[in-house]
């Protein structure tokens, strides 16, 4: 059965959305992640011989990429969107929490070795224009800016990463990555792997909703507002 989400309140940000001028700022505590945290049990390791896989075999960047997020599972256990002050390239906060962002930030980096924090800031400095001004800023923030869903989405559309959106599960291959907009327009931000859901009809996702890093299929439950396609590699 698929899995659903509540919602609490409203107001409330997800991956450095803003709803209203009211709550400008990525420290808001997210109502909908803990209550979602409160709904959901604990996480566990995905169990690939026990899932069903796509016909097509991810290619070789995205087996990297997918394994580099799933070893996310069970190691980060909480949704924290607390503003933090990082180091600088490569920063991060403790692995056991963060946000759907960080599943994506983690992943290219214990992959590749490519640091988004790093490209994202290198290139909003070059081009702060092409990026959005949701936050009212003047400049880029190193600590924040690769952990908003929009500045991931701005980044990769430059990058020319961006692929069609369409309501076809074989359209979204194994590593690639999506966003979505969760109810409340909270924006989201999950990689798309090469297992299928229970009932063998879409490819399942790993992301950070609520409770920490899991495997869901949770891929059309929400709407997509992006979809990429990015190999740090080609």
């Amino acid at each position: 059965m698929k899995r659903r989400t509540f919602l609490i309140g409203s107001g409330v940000l997800a991956g450095g959305g803003v709803l209203a001028a009211a709550v400008p700022s990525y420290r808001s505590e997210t109502m909908f992640q803990v209550a979602n945290s409160m709904l959901s049990g604990p996480a566990t390791p995905p169990e690939p011989a026990r899932t069903k896989t796509l016909r097509q075999q991810p290619a070789p960047w995205a087996e990297k990429l997918i394994a580099a997020a799933e070893s996310q599972i069970g190691v980060t256990l909480t949704y924290d969107p607390a503003y933090v002050s990082l180091d600088f390239p490569n920063g991060d906060i403790p692995r056991d929490r963060g946000v759907c962002t960080d599943v994506v930030v983690r992943a290219y980096r214990d992959a590749f070795g490519f640091d988004l924090q790093q490209e994202v800031n290198k290139d909003m400095k070059a081009h702060f224009a092409a990026y959005p001004k949701i936050w009212g800023l003047k400049g880029t923030d190193r600590n924040i800016d690769h952990r908003r869903v929009p500045n991931l989405q701005a980044f990769f559309k430059r990058q020319g990463a961006a692929r069609a959106i369409s309501g076809n599960p074989e359209d979204y291959q194994p590593g690639d990555i999506v966003s979505q907009m969760l109810p409340g327009n909270l924006p989201h931000m999950a990689i798309v792997t090469h297992r299928r859901s229970p009932d063998g009809e879409r490819p399942m996702v790993v992301h950070n909703i609520g409770a920490g890093t899991r495997l869901e299929d949770r891929l059309f439950e929400f709407e997509i507002s992006g979809h990429y396609r990015f190999n740090p590699v080609a």
